[in-house]
Parts: C-alpha cells; sequence; structure tokens
C-alpha cells in the first residue's frame, strides 16, 4: 500500500456554523465514496479555509461523522486577489493500493470552477 492524495474543495453560501459543518461533511462524503475509501485508510486530511470563512473548523465535520482517529489540521488559504471566496478545500491523504493518478479529487458547488 503507498499513501495517496486527494483533493477536494467546495464552497458555502453563508459564514455560518451549521453551513460550514453539512457542506464540508458532503465533501468528504464524496470523496470517499469516489474513490472507494474506507475511514480506516484515512491517514490525514488537511483543511483550509479562506480568509472570509471563521465560524467553525472545517474538522469539525469529519469529527461529527465519527471519524475520531483521524489526523486533522485546519488552517488559512493564501488570500490571493480575485481567488474563489468562501471556499473550503481538503487534501486527504489515504493509504490505498490504486495509483496516484487513480485518485478521484472531488470539487462541489462553486469549487467547480477551479478544474477545466
Amino acid at each position: 500500500m503507498s499513501l495517496r492524495g486527494i483533493r477536494g474543495a467546495t464552497t458555502v453560501e453563508n459564514n455560518t456554523k451549521e453551513e460550514i459543518i453539512e457542506t464540508t461533511k458532503e465533501l468528504l462524503t464524496e470523496m470517499l465514496s469516489a474513490n472507494r475509501i474506507k475511514i480506516e485508510d484515512i491517514a490525514s486530511i488537511i483543511f483550509s479555509v479562506t480568509k472570509d470563512l471563521n465560524a467553525e473548523f472545517p474538522a469539525v465535520a469529519a469529527r461529527e461523522l465519527g471519524w475520531n482517529d483521524t489526523a486533522l489540521l485546519c488552517t488559512y488559504e493564501i488570500d490571493v486577489s480575485g481567488s474563489l471566496p468562501k471556499c473550503i478545500r481538503a487534501l486527504m491523504h489515504v493509504n490505498s493500493e490504486k495509483k496516484q493518478n487513480e485518485m478521484k479529487h472531488v470539487y462541489l458547488r462553486g469549487a467547480q470552477s477551479l478544474r477545466r
């Protein structure tokens, strides 16, 4: 097995605790489903948010999903002029037999504009 990275991103309409948690849960669930990953195969997840999101840590969503043994970290995204606002990004590190180019990265809602 090798350590692989899966990227994901989504956006919220409002900077509220409830919306950040629910939207992050949707993103994490889709990342697992798209890659057929089991929770026990997740080594860690790094979350980043844009500066306009500060109502809650996205990692709370993972804890509410029961991911209590997964290492989680939240940080701010670099504040680049003109970048996508109200964006939550995730970099999930997973142990997998798949090759890196077989990983499916997930972009939801407004974050779909980040991928061609």
